[in-house]
């Protein structure tokens, strides 16, 4: 005893002479963010994956069902598109805000709370009763989805160091892959099944998320550091999801309820606008942004960001125009063109797996990220060239070559912008990068549907007149005696359609002219639906034909664009600076963290010289990064200075 307290009264008297070391954050930290082993992760990723998996089908799996849930509903047309607007708009702008919140507070239980409000929306998307519920439970369920997807990102972000996670985050991306080309087939299956019914559509997701939670309860174990004072900017949540409403509201009922240039559109257009600027210069200011400026500000997460939206337009519009090809152009039912999109998910399972191992081992992750939007924009162009007649051999190859570029750039994008990052903000950082990958897919999904339409429309009045002088000339030579009543349907129609056409004067001219009644008669009810029935095989055999044609070569025009837009990224991409993958945490103050700092600190009382910014010191640790050589094995002369006392592992 007496010798331990001369041992400390020495400790304390070398204290008092000279100031005690200063611990290196690294250090200090490690126990904070502790390297888990590969097991470990395994057992966290298992529940992680499930809850993504089940995210991903919910939605997408009602696509099939929708026609049969709103023929049960006796839903109108304008509450078919809220039925699937309403997930869209309550998923997009929520996953922003639980990023954030990702930061703040712990993000198990965050989770666990996104697992629930999901489980809760879909029971009761299964119970309604009629079209109302219906979509105020798909909000429900919209707002779980947006947390489920951004608080995956966020702790794979946090759990795993950068140089390790490419291999994880490769499982992440084979998982929404296979997610949304299988939900059609899913939701197919269902509808086609009488012991089932449309219900189950959605009560199917209730027992995988209920056994997400209970793994995660028992692996999930997520380093979190409490912060005092912590405020949410409820401001900034509520501008951001007000502007992403309007825009997705916008771009979802123009044309189908208001026309491109009409008072709704510069109403909401210009509330859009003014509700930005305002998010701008709220972020600015508060203490806990929703979004950091100092984060997307940076090259890499600006880049990323533009890069994302070619990945969303590629997700999303291969699953539905895809799907849509093949039922439509090629008649297949809505099981098997579930299964005949299977190489585009092969595709990126491969890609995502193989590369996801290569960035792990090499520690770069840009060469790939470049080389698979190349390959993306090629299988886009390659799309492009499709129509009703391309045997399947060769548009398997296309969308394998697609699928290859999706799964080398889906998930790398949101690493890249992680390692450039401090771990303090990465769930923001990956909640910005899936949100505006989310808007941008959904409004180009839009865009895309709008420019299908136009093309569809085109091209069946090109081919409308063709089939009704070959209907003509079919009953004329059947009957020679009609002659005039057959040959004056042409000139009564002139360019109005079938619209004009009474029901009594199609019944007298089905007696002596039967093929141009029929005709008329399938292109009255494309008119009754605004061309936008699906029913083919209840058209006469002439119009179904030119309306498969058509669907055909309207789906090539649309992944023409989808090159265009996937070429864009190339671009974007071939600009971002490359930088090796941290093998430890990035342990940096928050941008948040700074903000705040600069905001309260009095200019009288700060030193002399002001630490950097987050943007700074994120940027020079890039610069740090590039120069420096790839690291062989760890050593004094090769570990970064952040590297230097690697955390405890479990």
């Amino acid at each position: 005893m007496t010798q331990q307290r001369d041992l400390a009264t020495e400790a304390t008297a070398g204290l008092a002479v000279s100031p005690a070391p200063t611990v290196p954050a690294t250090a200090r930290d490690g126990a904070e963010y502790p390297e888990l082993t590969h097991r470990q992760i395994l057992g966290l990723l298992s529940g992680l994956l499930v809850a993504m998996f089940v995210a991903n089908v919910a939605g997408t799996i009602v696509g099939n069902a929708l026609p049969v849930i709103t023929a049960r509903l006796d839903s109108t047309q304008q509450q078919y598109m809220w039925i699937v607007t309403s997930t869209l708009l309550a998923s997009t702008s929520s996953t922003p805000i639980w990023g954030k919140l990702a930061d703040l507070f712990n993000k198990k239980h965050l989770i666990m709370i996104g697992l629930v409000i999901f489980s809760v929306g879909s029971i009761l998307s299964g119970a309604v009763t009629n079209t109302g519920q219906l979509i105020a439970a798909r909000v429900v369920q919209g707002i779980g989805l947006g947390a489920i997807m951004s608080l995956v990102q966020a702790i794979i972000g946090s759990s795993i160091p950068p140089r390790a996670r490419g291999r994880y985050m490769a499982y992440t991306g084979a998982t929404m892959a296979v997610a949304t080309v299988i939900a059609p087939l899913i939701g197919g299956f269902i509808v086609e099944q009488s012991w089932l019914g449309w219900r189950w559509c959605f009560w199917s997701a209730v027992p995988f998320a209920l056994a997400s939670i209970v793994i995660l309860q028992k692996q999930l174990h997520v380093p979190h550091r409490p912060r005092a004072g912590v405020t949410i900017d409820w401001l900034g949540a509520f501008l951001i999801t007000a502007a992403t409403c309007a825009l997705l509201i916008w771009i979802s009922f123009a044309t189908k309820s208001y026309d491109w240039v009409s008072w709704q559109t510069f109403t909401l257009l210009g509330f859009v606008v003014v509700a930005v600027i305002a998010f701008v210069l709220v972020e600015g200011r508060v203490k806990n942004p929703i979004i950091p400026l100092p984060i997307i500000s940076m090259r890499v997460t600006a880049l990323a960001i533009v890069a994302s939206v070619a990945v969303g337009v590629g997700m999303f519009g291969g699953a539905v125009f895809l799907g849509q090809y093949f039922q439509l152009a090629r008649g297949k039912s809505p099981t098997m063109s579930g299964l005949m999109m299977t190489p585009m998910m092969a595709g990126v399972l491969i890609s995502s797996l193989f590369v996801g191992r290569l960035v792990s081992r090499l520690g770069i992750w840009k060469p790939f990220v470049l080389a698979g939007s190349i390959i993306l924009a090629v299988g886009f162009f390659l799309l492009g060239t499709v129509d009703e007649t391309t045997s399947f051999a060769v548009m398997s190859v296309y969308m394998v070559c697609a699928g290859l570029g999706l799964g080398m750039t889906m998930q790398n994008l949101v690493l890249a912008v992680q390692n450039s990052i401090s771990v303090r903000d990465v769930g923001a950082a990956s909640g910005s990068v899936t949100f505006f990958r989310s808007l941008g897919g959904a409004v180009g999904i839009q865009v895309l549907g709008f420019v299908f339409e136009n093309r569809l429309t085109t091209l069946i009045k090109e081919g409308l007149p063709g089939l009704l002088q070959q209907a003509v000339a079919q009953d004329v030579a059947a009957s020679p005696d009609s002659a005039q009543v057959c040959g004056g349907v042409l000139s009564s129609l002139g360019s109005g359609g079938a619209g004009g056409v009474d029901p009594a004067q199609l019944g007298h001219l089905a007696a002596q002219c039967p093929n141009s009644a029929a005709l008329l008669q399938g292109m009255s009810t494309l008119d009754a639906s605004g061309g936008s029935t699906m029913n083919i095989a209840g058209l006469p055999d002439q119009l179904g034909g030119l309306l498969r044609d058509s669907i055909g070569q309207s789906v090539g025009r649309l992944f023409f664009i989808g090159g265009i837009i996937a070429a864009i990224s190339v671009i974007a991409v071939s600009f971002m600076r490359s930088t090796r993958l941290r093998t430890h945490f990035n342990i940096e103050p928050s941008a948040s963290s700074a903000q705040e700092d600069s905001a309260e600190t009095p200019a009288a009382s700060r030193p002399t010289e002001e630490p950097p910014s987050a943007a700074d010191q994120a940027e020079r640790a890039e610069v740090a990064e590039t120069e420096s050589p790839p690291p062989a094995e760890p050593t004094a002369e090769t570990v970064p200075p952040e590297d230097t006392e690697p955390a405890p592992k479990r």
